[in-house]
């Protein structure tokens, strides 16, 4: 329980438009964490492309508004009247002290306003567009631009997940006053699935299980694991796959793992949360082409599990190349994943990387990131908080004495 005196009780609005995948989670976790810290909170959310499970836990954990709203991934004059619906929700459940938009189409949606004073706004990116290291030159260009122009001039914080993703903000020409790093955080995942998760899947209790969890999209690639995959599994019969997730590229990764004749060794399901299946891996594996910082690798780090990670952004973070994971080149060529997976078959380097991995596990809490984020708020409307004191009773008091308001032109 949280107890609070002089504390500033913030209204908010918050705003995502994917519905799932990392940033549904972090969405979720932020949205309930701020109401638990006795703030209101009013929850945007586009049901064109929302998972089912988003939406129910949504509808759930409690906060005082939760209003479903379509916004379209691609852009488009549909964009027009979702930013008038969104000015319309502000007027109606508002006044706000603070908007917090959630990836780059509600970020747009959000940061984007007519002249005269404003509500101060924040943008969580959830992995810039422009990271995608196969995007052309032009959508560079173009995404670039449209990036710099609104973290430069319509954002009063832009919140990274990870220093890779500082950097490429940075990279692209928006000012550091305006960035700031908080990383995500998780609960740990559940431990005692590993038996009941493989039973589920026919996989032996005793094999080496490689772990996939994400969507199944271009930017996961989880192409690149099922062709390194198929390469190791002649020398490697003790070695299985488990990828769990949906997606456009579902139905063709079945197609390739039934082309490698490894549909006795390698499963493909949606059908059970990603979060679960962890305790069963042996090693988590994440082929990504581009992340900012994948709730994946924190999932699989908090569950003391070895990682095999692409070299995208977060990666680092969790994973130091040889003590608790090897990191691999971010490359379609498989074969350097190919390769980090074949040295796993040593029993005793596999019981070294896990024994590590297990030391690491509690670095990155939700309560932390919502710690961090709440400062973030705080400091924006020019508000002092003092660090949290633990009290008997595993009661925690925060005590946040209200400041002095910065002036306008602070802000």
């Amino acid at each position: 329980m949280n107890i609070r005196t002089n504390v500033k009780r913030l209204s908010l609005l918050q705003v995502l438009e994917p519905s799932g995948g990392g940033s549904g989670r972090h969405f979720i976790d932020l949205c309930r964490a701020m109401q638990h810290r006795g703030h209101s909170v009013t929850a945007v959310y586009s049901p064109v492309r929302a998972e089912p499970a988003f939406v129910a836990e949504m509808e759930s954990i409690g906060v005082d508004n939760v209003i479903p709203l379509d916004m379209r991934r691609a852009p488009g004059p549909w964009d027009l009247t979702a930013w008038w619906q969104l000015r319309k929700i502000a007027g109606t459940y508002g006044p706000f002290d603070l908007i917090h938009g959630h990836s780059s189409k509600a970020g747009a949606l959000t940061r984007l306003r007519l002249p005269g004073p404003h509500v101060p706004v924040l943008y969580t990116p959830h992995a810039f567009r422009t990271m995608d290291p196969t995007l052309g030159a032009r959508g560079r260009l173009i995404y670039g631009g449209i990036e710099r122009f609104l973290g430069t001039w319509l954002t009063d914080r832009l919140v990274c997940v990870s220093q890779d993703e500082y950097n490429h903000a940075v990279s692209l020409g928006i000012p550091e006053a305006r960035l700031r790093v908080v990383v995500n955080g998780v609960n740990a995942p559940p431990l005692s699935q590993r038996a009941a998760v493989r039973k589920r899947y026919d996989i032996p209790q005793g094999a080496l299980l490689f772990g996939f969890v994400g969507r199944m999209t271009r930017q996961k690639a989880p192409e690149r694991l099922v062709e390194a995959f198929a390469r190791i599994a002649a020398d490697m019969p003790q070695a299985y796959l488990l990828m769990i997730g949906i997606g456009e590229l579902a139905e063709g990764m079945k197609a390739r793992i039934k082309a490698a004749g490894l549909e006795d060794r390698a499963r493909l399901d949606g059908s059970v949360p990603g979060v679960t299946a962890i305790d069963a891996f042996d090693a988590v594996v994440m082929p990504s082409r581009y992340e900012a910082m994948s709730y994946v690798m924190l999932e699989a780090a908090a569950a003391g599990k070895p990682l095999l990670l692409a070299d995208v952004g977060g990666a680092r973070t969790v994973l130091e190349h040889g003590r608790n994971g090897y990191i691999v080149p971010n490359s379609d060529d498989p074969e350097a994943l190919a390769a980090a997976m074949a040295r796993l078959a040593d029993p005793m380097l596999l019981a070294t990387l896990t024994a590590e991995a297990r030391r690491r596990k509690d670095s990155y809490t939700l309560a932390s990131m919502a710690d961090a984020t709440e400062k973030i708020y705080l400091d924006l409307l020019g508000y002092l908080a003092t660090a949290p004191m633990e009290l008997s009773g595993n009661t925690r008091l925060r005590n946040v004495v209200e400041g002095q308001k910065k002036s306008a032109a602070a802000l």
